[in-house]
C-alpha cells in the first residue's frame, strides 16, 4: 500500500500524473450520464476518448461534439478543457489558497517546474492567482470579440454560448468546436479567425511569458524594478522561436499549397497563416486537412511536433527544445564545448534532458505509428494518415486527415494513451516511473565507430 501511495503521490511528477488521470476518469463518468448524451453514439470508449482529448486539450473527436452531446455534456467538455488548459495542479493550488491552506513544498516544486522552470516558493501563490486571473480575463475579452462575429450565424443566446466555448477552447489550445465541421463554415470570416488566432498565440506562449508581458504594461508592478523589470531570457527565446515558426509555417504552406478553391491571394495568405498558428497545438481547421498536398501535411507534422512553449496550454516538444537543439548543433559545428543560445550558456543538465526528451518522443511515436499500422488496415488509409494522426495526438493538436472517427478500438485506446503522454510529456512520465540512483561504479571506456 505504501508503495502504491508513493507511486501516486510521492513526487511532483506523480502528482501531475495522478491528478490528470483522476480528472479524465471524472470527466468520462460525467459524459456517460444520460443528461450529457444524445442517443447511443457515446459509449464508455467514446466518453473516455472525449474526456482525455478535452483534459489534454487535444481536440481529436470520435463523435460529434455539436450533435452527440447535450448542452450539459458540452458544458462538461468546456470545464474539462479549462481545467486541463490551466493545469489541474494550478486549480487545486488556488482552491487550497482560498481555503486558507498552506501549499506544501512538494506542491510548490511541482508548480514551479511546470509553469516557471525555476524556484518560486516566495511568490508562487501570487503568481498562480495572476495566471488564473489573466487567463480568465483574456478568455473573456476573446468571448466578447467573438460574440458579434457569431451573431451573424446564430441566435443571440446560442451565439453567446458559442463565443464563450470557442474563446476557452482557443486560449487553452484545445481545438474543440460546437460546429460539426469545426471552423470550416467560418473560413472566410477574418475578424473571427483573427480573434481565434490571437487567443491561440497567447495561450501557447506560456503563462510565465504572459505574466511578464502583463508586468511590462503601463502601471505594471514589474515595470521598473525587480526580476520582472526586464524581459527574461526564457521569454525572449519563447517569443522569438514562436514568431519564426509562425512565419515559416505560413510561407511553407503558401509554397506547398492550401486549397485549390482559394484563388484570392489574401484568402490564401489568411488561411496559411491561420493553419500555421493552429497546427502548433490548437487543432482548429478552416480547410479540409485530408485534401492537402503531401508536402503541406509534412509542414503541419513538423509544426505539430514542436508545439508551443513550456508552461502553457500547448503540447509538443516545445519551442525552447527546438531552440536548444539548434544551439547545440551550432555549437558542435563551431567546435564549442558549451551550448550557447543568444549569448547565454545552456547548462549541461538541460541539454541532457533535451536529449532524453527527444529520444523518448522519437521512440514513442515510432511505436505509435507501428501500432496504428497494425490496427488500422481499412482500405484508403495511407502511411501519411497514420503518421499525421500519431503526431497530432502526441502534440495535443487535434488536426486529422479524417482517420480519427474510423479508428478501431485498439487505435482509439492507443491515441488516448498518446494524448495523455503528450500532455504530461514523456520526460515527466519517465522521471515518475524510473527510479533514481547515484552511480557508484565507473566502467571502462568503450570505443565505437559512428557516422
Amino acid at each position: 500500500m505504501k508503495v502504491l501511495l508513493r507511486l501516486l503521490f510521492g513526487s511532483p511528477q506523480a502528482l501531475l500524473v495522478s491528478g490528470f488521470a483522476a480528472l479524465i476518469l471524472v470527466g468520462t463518468a460525467s459524459l456517460l450520464l444520460p443528461i450529457a448524451r444524445v442517443g447511443d453514439a457515446v459509449g464508455p470508449l467514446e466518453a473516455l476518448f472525449t474526456a482525455t482529448s478535452a483534459v489534454c486539450v487535444t481536440g481529436l473527436v470520435v463523435v460529434d461534439t455539436a450533435t452527440d452531446f447535450t448542452p450539459f455534456g458540452q458544458l462538461v467538455i468546456l470545464v474539462l478543457i479549462q481545467l486541463g488548459g490551466l493545469g489541474l495542479v494550478t486549480v487545486a493550488a488556488i482552491g487550497a489558497q482560498f481555503a486558507a491552506r498552506r501549499l506544501s513544498f512538494r506542491s510548490q516544486e511541482t508548480l514551479g517546474e511546470v509553469f516557471f522552470q525555476r524556484n518560486l516558493a516566495g511568490e508562487l501563490s501570487l503568481s498562480l492567482r495572476r495566471i488564473v486571473g489573466l487567463s480568465l480575463v483574456l478568455e473573456g475579452i476573446g468571448a466578447v470579440l467573438l460574440f458579434p462575429c457569431l451573431l451573424r450565424y446564430h441566435r443571440p443566446l446560442e451565439a453567446a454560448g458559442s463565443a464563450v466555448f470557442h474563446a476557452v477552447s482557443a486560449f487553452c489550445n484545445a481545438g474543440f468546436s460546437l460546429a460539426s465541421d469545426n471552423l470550416l463554415g467560418y473560413g472566410r470570416d477574418v475578424p473571427l479567425l483573427a480573434t481565434i488566432t490571437g487567443l491561440i498565440v497567447l495561450g501557447g506562449i506560456g503563462h510565465a511569458v504572459l505574466l511578464e508581458g502583463w508586468m511590462h504594461l503601463p502601471g505594471g508592478t514589474g515595470s521598473g524594478h525587480g526580476p520582472l523589470g526586464r524581459y527574461s531570457f526564457h521569454s525572449k527565446v519563447a517569443v522569438l522561436v514562436s514568431g519564426l515558426l509562425i512565419a515559416f509555417g505560413c510561407l511553407a504552406l503558401l509554397l506547398c499549397g492550401i486549397s485549390p478553391d482559394l484563388t484570392d491571394p489574401l484568402d490564401r495568405f489568411c488561411q496559411a497563416l491561420f493553419q500555421s498558428v493552429t497546427a502548433r497545438t490548437a487543432g482548429f481547421n478552416t480547410v479540409e486537412i485530408g485534401h492537402l498536398p503531401l508536402a503541406s501535411l509534412l509542414v503541419l507534422i513538423m509544426l505539430m511536433l514542436v508545439g508551443g512553449s513550456p508552461g502553457s496550454c500547448a503540447g509538443g516538444l516545445k519551442t525552447t527544445t527546438l531552440a536548444i537543439l539548434g544551439a547545440q548543433l551550432h555549437s558542435i559545428l563551431l567546435g564549442r564545448k558549451d551550448t550557447v543560445l543568444l549569448g547565454r550558456t545552456i547548462s549541461v543538465e538541460v541539454v541532457r534532458r533535451i536529449t532524453l526528451l527527444l529520444s523518448l518522443a522519437g521512440l514513442w511515436n515510432a511505436c505509435g505509428v507501428l501500432v496504428l499500422a497494425l490496427s488500422e488496415r481499412s482500405p484508403g488509409i495511407g502511411l501519411e494518415d497514420l503518421v499525421f494522426e500519431q503526431i497530432s495526438a502526441f502534440g495535443t493538436v487535434g488536426l486529422s486527415t479524417g482517420l480519427t472517427p474510423k479508428l478501431s478500438t485498439v487505435g482509439r485506446l492507443w491515441i488516448v494513451a498518446t494524448m495523455f503522454v503528450g500532455r504530461l510529456g514523456p520526460l515527466t512520465l519517465a522521471m515518475w516511473m524510473l527510479p533514481r540512483f547515484k552511480e557508484r561504479i565507473t566502467f571502462p571506456e568503450g570505443r565505437l565507430m559512428i557516422g
